[in-house]
């Protein structure tokens, strides 16, 4: 009967980092929980907040109706316009008239807005949309006297 030896090797075993979800989160330090919110819906939606000043409900809003309307279309390359006058429709029918959207793949701008009612963002980092809403004054016809 034979005996043999082995030798055991000793491997050193570093300890694994803490898996994600343990991980301390501190880029939304000082954020509010809406915040946090409308950021989580973002990263879910593939979208990117570039630019706002609007209640996040409202924001939120915006972003989930543009995602659904690239997300209804079987095309390739949707036609921004359609894009455009839907989702001004919409601003419009829920938060009263004088909503304007631009909607595209490269555009400048410079637009005045009432406060409150601005909001810029991307979907998939391919289509931008500009949304703002202005103010609007009745103009009155000067009476016949």
């Amino acid at each position: 009967m034979e005996v043999t030896h082995c030798k055991q090797k000793q491997k050193q075993v570093l300890p694994l980092p803490p898996p994600p979800y343990r991980r301390r989160v501190t880029v939304f330090a000082g954020k509010s929980r809406e915040e946090v919110k409308l950021a989580a819906i973002a990263i879910s939606l593939n979208v990117r907040l570039r630019s706002a000043e609007m209640p996040f409900t409202m924001q939120e809003r915006a972003v989930r109706h543009a995602r659904s309307l690239l997300g209804s279309t079987t095309q390739r390359r949707p036609n921004p316009t359609p894009l455009a006058l839907s989702l001004k429709k919409e601003f419009d029918s829920e938060y009263g008239p004088a909503w304007h959207c631009v909607v595209g793949k490269s555009f400048g701008s410079f637009v005045t807005y009432s406060p409150g009612g601005f909001v810029y963002f991307s979907i998939d980092d391919s289509l931008s949309f500009l949304l703002f809403k202005t103010e609007v004054h009745l103009v009155k016809e000067p009476s016949s006297t």
